[in-house]
């Protein structure tokens, strides 16, 4: 019998270490291929494969240290590294989707003191001579747990980043585009690695099986998402097949539309994109496409285009002495070419010619 039993326990334990190394895998698997094999390299889809990455990493060492605990202590902290930029990764990753920003650089800052911090802290504090300053439930002020409660800080400012799309949920009048639904699923897969972590005692294989049906799920979305070619990693706005915002919400939309682009003027600024605009308005840009498209019938270009020719209108009347250079760069057009082809498609004339008629 206990041959038996410890036969079983081998098994199991063999068993438990395959699942975890089959999620491991997958984890790596995508994260290469969102690195180098998309179609639309985006900071989307390096944020995206850096996240995949550290999570399987993480899960890897785990994994090792529970079933063989002689691994290299250099093995461990690179996996206690890895944890730490979990969190990061996945904030960044929901933030480049949710609110894009052109050249930024930001995203520095939330990687590299994380990564010169661990480095630090595993040179003077190394894990198999402290565990004690390690471990979870021997101190609440353990690296563990710091570890964990940092994580846990960056799920909330990613949640507090997608709780339009949360309201959205709960609300029978607007569907989840797409890419929404994608974004809550990183989002609760994530969560749901460090709910396991953090509050099952024994989770270093529990976690590694929670990996291989994270990967696998992740994998099965895009499986679907590329049949029905759905833009999940494009930086192209989300088409909604024509769902049209509710009239309440349209009308409300409308009205802060004119107050900060009649009354405000900001599309005067000639580098204005639509995560601006959703900015300004206190909405995501895929609700403002939404908006845009299906209520209007318009792309955000025509749509600022149409405010910037009326203000050129204005000034071709109001103000004749000066260049048709100044007044399309003064409306927001950031060459003339621009100017001209905005304005002969809104007004059937050039601006010359305009202005020829007004004389």
């Amino acid at each position: 019998e206990f041959y038996v039993n410890f036969t079983r326990m081998i098994f199991e334990d063999q068993l438990l270490f395959f699942f975890s190394a089959i999620g491991a895998f997958n984890g790596f698997f995508l994260s290469v291929y969102f690195a180098f094999f998309v179609e639309e390299k985006s900071k989307k889809t390096c944020f995206l494969s850096a996240l995949l990455m550290v999570i399987s990493v993480r899960i890897t060492k785990s994994s090792f240290l529970y079933f063989y605990s002689g691994i290299y202590e250099i093995f461990i902290h690179v996996g206690l590294t890895a944890c730490a930029l979990i969190g990061p990764f996945l904030y960044l990753y929901i933030k480049e989707n949710v609110r894009p920003k052109q050249h930024s650089y930001t995203w520095v800052f939330h990687v590299l003191p994380y990564l010169v911090a661990m480095i630090i802290i595993c040179t003077l504090y190394p894990y198999k001579d402290n565990r004690s300053l390690w471990f979870l439930r021997y101190n609440w002020l353990s690296f563990g747990n710091i570890l964990y409660t940092q994580w846990l800080l960056y799920l909330v400012l990613a949640g507090v980043l997608l709780r339009d799309t949360f309201r959205k949920v709960f609300k029978k009048e607007e569907k989840l585009s797409s890419q929404e639904v994608w974004l809550l699923n990183i989002f609760l897969a994530v969560a749901i690695v460090w709910l396991a972590y953090r509050t099952v005692r024994y989770t270093s294989y529990i976690v590694g099986a929670l990996s291989f049906s994270f990967v696998f799920y992740i994998s099965f979305l895009l499986w679907l998402f590329r049949r029905k070619k759905l833009p999940i990693l494009s930086n192209q706005p989300t088409k909604y097949a024509n769902k049209k915002i509710s009239q309440e919400h349209a009308l409300s939309i409308a009205n802060q539309l004119e107050q900060v682009l009649a009354r405000e003027e900001i599309y005067r600024d000639s580098a204005l994109k639509l995560p601006d605009l959703a900015d300004a308005l206190e909405v995501t840009p895929h609700y403002l496409s939404q908006y845009l498209n299906d209520n209007l019938g318009q792309n955000f270009t025509n749509f600022i285009n149409a405010y910037r020719v009326k203000a050129a209108e204005k000034m071709l009347l109001n103000s004749p002495h000066l260049t048709l250079e100044a007044i399309g760069k003064e409306c927001g057009f950031n060459s003339n070419s621009s100017f001209y082809s905005a304005f002969k498609k809104i007004k059937g004339l050039t601006p010359g010619q305009y202005k020829k008629e007004l004389m």
